[in-house]
């Protein structure tokens, strides 16, 4: 089960079960949903056309089942500098390949080392991505779409570096 031992969330609720459920709805993929712990009406809304389609009881409540059928929600390591392995090298892969696209910062190589190069690409990053630029990938900038596919950059990195 990839989100056990969740507590049912709806609206209303805020904390970290209620971002686990954004970011699950995100990886279906639901790109307009924020993953910023609030559970409003925005979240609401995605829950119950996550679950029409999934068929269940459209309540816009994320109980059991609905947690079940869900992608795992668990969040993508936060990185900065000093942050090493291969999903840094992943990350580097991606802002490398796109580059061109946010101002042609690359991370100056693909050696899964988050130095200041690959910190200053991450800031142009997050300047095109429209999020808070600090050099620190974290929800924020996980959740940045590519404008490919319903790609974040979560997505092209790998869901596989998801922390459960």
């Amino acid at each position: 089960m990839p989100n056990p031992g969740q507590p049912t969330v709806q609206e209303g609720d805020t904390g970290d079960a209620v971002k686990r459920a954004q970011r699950a709805v995100r990886r279906t993929p639901n790109l307009g949903i924020v993953v910023d712990g609030i559970f409003g009406p925005a979240t609401k809304a995605a829950i119950i056309d996550f679950q029409s389609g999934a068929g269940l009881v459209p309540d816009g409540i994320v109980g059991p089942l609905t947690w079940a059928a869900l992608p795992d929600g668990g969040p993508m390591p936060v990185l900065s500098e000093g942050s090493t392995g291969p999903v840094v090298s992943s990350l580097q892969t991606i802002l490398t390949n796109g580059a061109d696209q946010w101002g042609g910062v690359t991370p100056g190589g693909i050696d899964g080392i988050f130095g200041p190069h690959t910190r200053a690409s991450v800031e142009a990053f997050q300047g095109w991505g429209g999020v808070t630029v600090d050099g620190v990938v974290g929800d924020q900038t996980w959740s940045v779409s590519l404008h490919a596919a319903s790609a974040t950059l979560e997505t092209a990195v790998g869901l596989e570096y998801v922390i459960s």
